[in-house]
């Protein structure tokens, strides 16, 4: 028996769980890969034949979407799933690293290297099942390059410069070297992988395209491989698979007839009073206006164009969670959906139900068996896709509620038992009281005659 999630497509395979046998849906101890496919999105699978994917559903549990956090960029929703946290939380704020006083930009990759950026207070979940006696690894997951408190995670492969993300035979030896290296030789408990499509293709080419579709063709057959390699290493039997992506794409229309948004453009905005900006990288703008400009700026922006919202930062939106960290900007901008804009590579949130993915790292806590770190997910979430031996495990109200139960039940043996008790005692003293005044009362008639 499989778990197995997709999402965005989260996609969980796992043996079972294997629980203790004393309690099925106890915490249980096995080991977990985990992969995230870049920018795959909810509904990729739909348009192409996946006969892998379609296998490992089939086996397991498969949720049809999930939910991002805001913003949708890499290296922020990464670090969401490594965390459970969200973004305005674990402060991985954007893809570049940035300092407004200097003007400094670092882009995705150099950005991987800036330990403060990535060591803000919140752990992943590497250090965590580390500091709990797992062993744990990562090739090329974002945050893999960075230290955290003084630790790093104890065995990785960094991503190389100008990596070619697309070549499948680098793939596979990347497969290889994680399950018959990483979890059969060194015994790892757990392992994060990372691949860059179709990302990189949707990028270049756009979601709804040929090319992207042959991108997922290659997924599929990398799942396949994946299966594979676990069946022959012989440690399906204690593997869990999870496999998801960090957001979707969406076409950007440009164009005739299209009403691009060009900041420049907008009458009363001028760059002149900006002392620091990032307009030029996803769907999302962050501005910081010059000391005293900042209502200037904003009502400016603020209906300056009709497919651009303007947001001080404090009142953004609360479900978009990003809002409460110093690194977030004081006005963040939004394109909406399909709207060109200057700079905006768009990659939309996927707005339909399902879960969020903060709720993915309390599985994978529970599927190690380790305590989680503080997170902004819910193991009960995900609970019910937990199932040991054909028995789904309950949520925690549920088991509380029976808990509460049992402690009563036994509190009331234990109270009865004290009464029952408390009389038969009570019972033995009188008896014994009446019957040495009886007997003293006979033998003062005794003493009289």
């Amino acid at each position: 028996m499989f778990l197995s999630v997709c999402v965005l497509c989260l996609l969980v395979v796992a043996p079972v769980l294997g629980a203790p046998a004393n309690d099925p849906c106890s915490r249980p101890r096995n080991k977990l890969l985990f992969i995230s496919f870049d920018g795959f999105r909810w509904d990729y699978d739909r348009d192409v034949d996946t006969p892998h994917l379609d296998s490992m559903a089939d086996d397991g549990v498969k949720a049809a979407y999930v939910t991002p956090p805001y913003l949708t960029l890499t290296s922020p929703t990464h670090f969401t799933l490594l965390t459970g946290r969200y973004i305005e939380n674990h402060g991985v704020i954007h893809n570049m690293w940035f300092n407004v006083s200097t003007q400094e930009k670092k882009q995705y990759y150099q950005s991987q290297f800036v330990d403060g950026y990535w060591d803000n207070g919140s752990l992943p979940i590497w250090i965590t099942a580390q500091r709990q006696g797992l062993k744990a690894g990562s090739l090329h997951f974002p945050g893999t390059a960075a230290t955290y408190q003084n630790e790093t995670v104890g065995v990785r492969q960094v991503e190389p410069f100008m990596y070619d993300h697309s070549n499948e035979t680098d793939w596979r030896l990347n497969i290889d070297k994680v399950i018959g290296d990483w979890f059969v030789q060194q015994d790892l408990d757990l392992v994060t992988l990372y691949f860059g499509e179709p990302d990189k293709t949707g990028h270049k080419y756009g979601p709804d395209t040929p090319e992207r579709r042959e991108t997922v063709r290659q997924v599929d057959r990398t799942v396949g491989y994946i299966r594979q390699a676990v069946q022959s290493r012989g440690v399906a039997e204690r593997l869990n698979i999870i496999i998801t992506a960090d957001h979707g794409m969406t076409t950007i229309r440009r164009g005739p007839g299209v009403n691009e948004i060009i900041l420049t453009d907008i009458p009363g905005f001028s760059l002149g009073d900006i002392k620091f900006h990032l307009v030029d990288y996803g769907p999302t703008g962050m501005l910081l206006p010059k000391d005293g400009m900042l209502e200037k700026v904003y009502s400016a922006l603020k209906g300056g164009h009709p497919n651009l919202h303007v947001y001080k930062k404090e009142d953004m939106p609360e479900r978009l969670h990003y809002a409460k960290h110093p690194r977030i900007l004081p006005l963040i901008l939004l394109a909406d959906p399909d709207t060109s804009s200057t700079g905006f590579t768009l990659c939309s949130l996927i707005r339909v139900g399902g879960f969020e993915t903060v709720n993915i790292y309390p599985l994978m806590c529970h599927i190690l068996g380790i305590n989680p770190e503080i997170n902004d997910g819910s193991l009960d979430v995900t609970r019910h896709m937990l199932v040991h031996s054909g028995r789904v495990c309950e949520t925690t109200e549920d088991s509380s509620s029976s808990l509460i139960i049992g402690l009563s039940v036994l509190v009331g043996i234990l109270v009865l038992a004290f009464v029952v008790m408390t009389t038969w005692y009570k019972c033995k003293r009188d008896r014994e009281s009446h019957s040495s005044e009886e007997h003293t009362e006979m033998k003062g008639k005794h003493t009289n005659f």
